[in-house]
């Protein structure tokens, strides 16, 4: 998956219990991944994608007083109302709750991780975007009177990888690979000299809902993805590429990286090779 779940689906009291009692089964490992969301998970199911920064502020709020209040709680807020309300469930540990990691990409949202998040897990991008998007971060915690190092910078990423860097970039212009990126803002489509595919004015990460398009349309709509946009935000290469990438990310401030191996969805041929790639990246990292 992506690591991240959102607060249409789940009430902010719910995800507060879920994460206690993964708190307990991980031995106090488990991290709470969260962001907006996106159309295709609410949208077909009636649930309406409104104001979805104010929410997700609003959710973490109620989960965070809900994990520290030894008495009931009250809340008045626009999304959700408290009253009388009681969490019983502890962490494990005492006082040490599962820290919040915000997927914050635009503005609002970046400022927000600096002044409430524990970590801040993006989807891959540039170098440029990560160093600055950080820089955002770390200028928003100091606003807060917050210790900007004490907020991880981290990474989520799927990964196309094979011994052969010509195999990769086969990969990642198959259709699969290529699809991702049809939840992309326009204006990142614009920096390529193009339209969205699927509109002008269309909003990937709200309107992309797959099932309301026919194969063609959408294959279309793939073909029209430019070349160089998919080198430049679809994460590929060998283990070495990969391994050179990841410390260029730690160099400016990553700390931590969530990769997602999906080279053999786009080559079923792949699926032992694949693992066998990424598990060089992780021992290199190990050592």
């Amino acid at each position: 998956g992506t690591s991240v779940t959102e607060t249409f689906r789940r009430h902010p009291a719910v995800l507060a219990q879920t994460l206690l009692t993964q708190d307990h089964i991980s031995k106090g490992r488990v991290i709470l991944g969260i962001g907006t969301g996106e159309g295709e998970n609410v949208i077909p199911y009636g649930i309406k994608w409104e104001k979805p920064v104010s929410r997700l502020e609003e959710a973490i709020k109620i989960i965070r007083l809900l994990w520290e209040s030894d008495t009931k709680v009250n809340f008045d807020g626009n999304f959700w109302k408290l009253k009388d309300a009681v969490l019983a469930l502890k962490p494990r540990e005492k006082d040490k709750y599962p820290p919040i990691w915000i997927a914050a990409h635009g503005p609002q949202m970046l400022e927000l991780t600096g002044r409430l998040g524990d970590g801040w897990l993006p989807a891959y991008s540039s170098f440029e975007s990560y160093k600055n998007h950080l820089e955002i971060i770390r200028n928003s915690a100091k606003k807060a009177n917050r210790n900007p190092d004490e907020i991880t910078p981290a990474l989520f990423s799927y990964v196309y990888i094979d011994e052969d860097h010509d195999a990769c970039d086969e990969i990642i212009d198959a259709p699969v690979s290529k699809n991702q990126l049809l939840t992309f803002p326009p204006e990142i489509f614009r920096k390529y000299g193009v339209s969205h595919p699927l509109g002008e004015h269309f909003y990937g990460l709200l309107d992309y809902i797959p099932t309301k398009y026919d194969r063609k349309t959408i294959l279309d709509a793939l073909n029209k993805i430019p070349r160089k946009m998919c080198d430049d935000y679809l994460f590929h290469g060998t283990p070495d590429e990969i391994i050179e990438k990841i410390e260029g990310y730690a160099k400016i401030g990553l700390k931590h990286v969530v990769l997602y191996n999906t080279t053999y969805l786009a080559d079923s041929t792949k699926i032992k090779s694949s693992f066998k790639c990424m598990q060089e990246v992780l021992n290199y990292f190990k050592e």
